[in-house]
């Protein structure tokens, strides 16, 4: 099963605009948000996340029903906070196993 999960932006990294560092239940990490080209992303805002990638922007109610579900579902979320933890789009990072 593949999940789209929700995350808050840290921050727009500045010489990569294209990557935000996003809190995912204490999990940081840089996600690509160039799928999001045209929409005005700052900290704070909420995005909903497959595979490293941002897929939407949503809102904090949203991210928090979300958060809800996939923490009642139990091992398919953890699944996939496991891959994000495994994985790595920050250019500070590139093997990916330090905390971004």
């Amino acid at each position: 099963m593949c999940l789209g999960i929700p995350g808050e932006i840290v921050e727009i990294l500045a010489d990569h605009t294209d990557l935000a560092r996003v809190d995912v239940s204490g999990v940081r990490r840089a996600i690509n948000v160039g799928l999001l080209e045209g929409e005005e992303l700052r900290p704070g805002d909420w995005i909903l996340i497959h595979v490293g990638f941002a897929l939407s922007k949503i809102d904090e109610d949203e991210a928090k029903a979300a958060m809800e579900f996939l923490e009642s579902i139990g091992q398919a979320y953890d699944d996939e906070l496991a891959a994000l933890k495994e994985s790595s789009l920050d250019p500070f990072d590139p093997i990916g196993r330090g905390e971004a």
